[in-house]
């Protein structure tokens, strides 16, 4: 006999639901919440990290701008020493100058003539030479005295120069750049003195009357 619950062969099984088959999900738990004060101890720590940042950033610009001074100051003022020295060879020259005569000059046969020029042109050369390089000699003729550019060697009254300015000019001074090379050697006029043998005038010590 046949079992009246068995399937024929032919027929297929119906799909098992796959809700009966898998186990349910269990639900995922809910996030922890963050303490506040983590949160505040995070915030400070960033702004710490942004303040470190921003220190480090300047820093390194005012390095940047120093450097850069640096090496154009070392540029400019780096023939400090030489160009000091080349002045005291120009100076020579000045001295053999103006040691020569006018009347010496014109009396000169062309050979010595041709030498006092060649003298003349290189001293000339020279301060172009040296301007080229930053170094320029200046005059103070005529100018107020000032004690960062000039070095008085004596005063002098002279009616021609106002007091306390420059009178006469010994020596050229020469600056680098804007820094001081050399100060020049100058004659300061001073006021006149007054006379302390000045007669007294008659309404100073009027002569007693005489009596009647």
């Amino acid at each position: 006999m046949t079992d009246p619950t068995a399937r024929p062969e032919n027929e297929i099984a119906p799909e098992a639901d796959p809700a009966t088959l898998q186990p349910a999900q269990e639900s995922a738990p809910a996030p922890e919440l963050v303490p506040a004060e983590q949160v505040t101890a995070a915030l400070e720590a960033a702004a710490d990290f942004k303040d470190k940042l921003l220190r480090a950033l300047a820093e390194m610009e005012n390095l940047r701008r120093r450097t850069e001074r640096e090496v154009v100051d070392a540029r400019l003022y780096g023939i400090t020493g030489f160009a000091r020295d080349v002045l005291a060879v120009s100076d020579n020259m000045h001295r053999a100058l103006g040691s020569i005569s006018p009347e010496l000059k014109l009396s000169a046969d062309a050979s010595v003539k041709a030498l006092i020029e060649g003298v003349a042109l290189t001293d000339r050369e020279l301060l172009k030479v040296l301007e080229r390089h930053g170094v320029k000699k200046f005059s103070p003729l005529g100018e107020k005295f000032d004690p960062n550019l000039h070095q008085a060697m004596y005063e002098v009254d002279d009616g021609s120069a106002a007091p306390g300015c420059v009178a006469q000019v010994i020596q050229g001074g020469y600056v680098i750049g804007e820094r001081m090379l050399r100060p020049a050697l100058v004659v300061v006029a001073k006021a006149p003195s007054k006379s302390a043998n000045s007669s007294p005038s008659a309404n100073d010590n009027p002569e007693p009357s005489e009596s009647d």
